[in-house]
């Protein structure tokens, strides 16, 4: 039973919506040629036998084809399975679209990842909007069929919180559409599992499980102190609980952590002559993103994973800032050069940590440091003026022509800058 003391459930008009679309990758495919529809589609960010899906079709869900499976498997599962390596340019179609819907309805909307939006109809609604939630959800998904395709579909969650309308949004997929609020968020709860909450995982369904707390109600109708000293033993059982009850806890920015690339090797080797052009291409694609984001970064790791299925790591927190691609490669080699080098390498990777606002809007005292960052300045201003990696270094031209660049899925920012750049 519900303590007399808890906080009473938001009793607001539901005004913020979540837009998810359906296997938006693989659906997109097959919007875009009609022979793949009805037929189990993966798509992948780089055709190899060693790839894997990063996205699939509900036709291939329905198979057991999941996320993260390499083709043998799917094929093992379904020999009639098509695996597509993905094609930016159709998602920057796709995406620009959604965004052209979404701003249509209200200034105040975002782009939490590349296939999912949220519009937040505080003060529009009644005023500017005249239709109920569901009708104006009704109507986005007729437009995204009218101005996507008839393939394409969504679904939409409406809520009094972000949270509660992404877990309405997943309710009944695909091509759903609810809402959560006041009167049917007690009955929505019952009918789920604690695993089936959005950011609930099974090492956090263990916490909960771990005092006394094993449904979505139990966790609902738990006191504010317990989730806050026993279960998150931080301000996040605050949050939970606040959430959980329908007020906004997630409109709060986050700091980036790091920044970084990783490639599974198209050649498995050992050979510098082979592996260094790609590294060096994964170097200048992360100092891009650091630029991007406007942060230098102090702390550099380089790690391999090795055929023989040994790890390889190596990091270092440096005294000066760096985000130039030079600076980058020059400081990655150097750890990169501590393996041993006989040993084959599968994947190479390496992130920037440790990062901070750029101060190099700054001009120095030191003509050489000017120098370097006016060189990089202008091979940005080029390559997002002409596309791709107009100028680039000798070295790293065979990484640039055998490493395609991921399509990332929950950084839309980095989206951007790579679909400007295609």
């Amino acid at each position: 039973m519900q303590s007399r003391t808890s906080l009473a459930l938001n009793p607001e008009t539901p005004q913020i919506m979540h837009i998810d679309l359906n296997s938006a990758f693989a659906t997109t495919e097959q919007q875009a040629n009609p022979h793949l529809r009805g037929r189990p589609v993966g798509v992948t960010n780089r055709m190899s036998r060693f790839c894997c899906v990063i996205a699939c079709s509900y036709e291939a869900k329905a198979l057991g084809i999941t996320t993260g499976m390499n083709l043998q498997e799917a094929r093992a599962l379904c020999p009639d399975f098509v695996m597509i390596e993905t094609d930016p340019p159709k998602y920057r179609y796709m995406y620009n679209k959604l965004i052209g819907i979404m701003q249509s309805y209200t200034p105040k909307y975002k782009m939490k990842s590349i296939d999912e939006g949220l519009l937040d109809f505080h003060g529009t609604l009644g005023t500017v909007h005249h239709q109920s939630m569901a009708a104006i959800g009704l109507e986005i998904k007729q437009r995204l069929q009218d101005e996507l395709g008839t393939w394409m579909r969504c679904n939409i969650g409406v809520a009094p919180n972000i949270w509660q309308a992404k877990l309405a949004a997943g309710l009944h997929k695909p091509d759903g559409l609810d809402i959560i609020d006041h009167t049917n968020v007690r009955a929505v709860y019952a009918g789920l599992r604690l695993v089936e909450l959005p950011y609930i995982k099974q090492k956090m369904e263990a916490r909960l499980n771990a005092n006394n707390i094993f449904t979505p109600l139990q966790f609902l109708d738990a006191p504010e102190e317990l989730l806050r000293k026993r279960v998150f033993k931080s301000v996040l059982g605050n949050d939970w609980y606040h959430k959980l009850r329908g007020y906004e806890t997630d409109d709060r920015e986050t700091n980036l952590g790091m920044v970084g690339r990783q490639y599974v090797l198209n050649i498995r080797t050992a050979d510098d002559e082979h592996l260094l052009p790609r590294f060096q291409y994964l170097c200048q694609t992360t100092g891009m993103k650091l630029r991007f984001r406007g942060v230098d970064a102090y702390g550099l790791c380089v790690w391999a994973r090795l055929q023989n299925g040994q790890t390889f790591a190596a990091k270092k927190l440096f005294k000066a800032p760096f985000r130039s691609d030079q600076d980058i490669y020059t400081k990655a080699l150097y750890l990169l050069n501590k393996r041993q080098k006989h040993l084959v390498v599968a994947t190479v990777g390496l992130y920037c940590y440790k990062l901070a606002p750029s101060g190099r809007n700054q001009v120095s005292l030191l003509d050489e440091i000017n120098k370097a960052v006016w060189l990089t300045e202008a091979v940005d201003t080029v390559n997002e003026k002409f596309g791709g990696f107009t100028v680039t270094y000798a070295s790293a031209l065979e990484g640039v022509r055998n490493v395609k660049q991921k399509i990332p899925f929950n950084s839309t920012e980095y989206l951007q800058l790579l679909l400007n750049r295609q």
